[in-house]
């Protein structure tokens, strides 16, 4: 759609893998459709995924005893963040939508991204007790995770090892995206591409050049538990 911005948040070391492929489409068919589209390439930036004093610049507020949390809300209050997280701050901000493109790691994201969540959702910008969830501070924004697993999908399902893949993503998509606010679309996920044959990969990305040329029209998910657990 015309005048959307879109960010995509990336993180795989390999530009030819199936991730780097994945993200490369997404920004020609968003750009295609008039969006304007701005990619943070995690591991191509060298992103620090530690949350360290080094993110405060200046006094910290209580010299005595460090408190990441109360130091980042106070810097973030006062301007104080480092460059590289009012950088990221302001991708968020300006995105209607939040793209989050990796290969699923133990469960989880990869560090890097984890690490990007760490530092960039801080309180205040992201969240600030008592808004979260519905009045999260991201709200009227859309995120949507979109990843590749190891395993294939019966691995992922109620009578799968791994258990339903909707298990793995409560942490996620609950505890983090609608925490602070964000409405989830839902997830797009490509199940052991490595194993995959060379026309099944191009389906996969076939599959998300077509779901994303009606994005804009679908409806976030209803993240509850029981959506997630049902």
């Amino acid at each position: 759609m015309a005048g959307k911005k879109v960010l995509i948040v990336y993180a795989h070391q390999e530009p030819k893998s199936l991730n780097g492929s994945l993200k490369t489409i997404a920004v020609e068919e968003l750009t295609k459709q008039g969006c304007s589209v701005t990619v943070s390439d995690l591991y191509e930036m060298q992103f620090e995924p530690r949350s360290t004093r080094k993110d405060i610049i200046g006094d910290l507020y209580n010299p005595e005893q460090f408190n990441y949390g109360v130091e980042a809300w106070e810097a973030f209050k006062n301007g104080c963040l480092s460059e590289d997280l009012i950088e990221e701050q302001r991708k968020v901000r300006e995105a209607d939508l939040v793209i989050f493109q990796f290969p699923l790691y133990w469960f989880s994201m990869p560090a890097i991204m984890k690490g990007w969540l760490d530092r960039v959702f801080v309180q205040g910008f992201a969240h600030n007790f008592p808004q979260c969830y519905e009045t999260g501070l991201l709200k009227n924004k859309l995120a949507l995770l979109s990843f590749t697993t190891g395993g294939d999908e019966g691995i992922y399902s109620d009578e799968g090892v791994s258990g339903n893949i909707r298990y793995l993503l409560w942490p996620m998509q609950h505890g983090i995206m609608h925490f602070c606010g964000l409405s989830i679309l839902a997830p797009h996920i490509c199940f052991a591409p490595e194993y995959a044959s060379e026309e099944e990969r191009e389906q996969m990305l076939t599959s998300w050049v077509e779901r994303l040329k009606t994005i804009w029209e679908e409806e976030p998910i209803k993240c509850t538990a029981e959506w997630y657990y049902k």
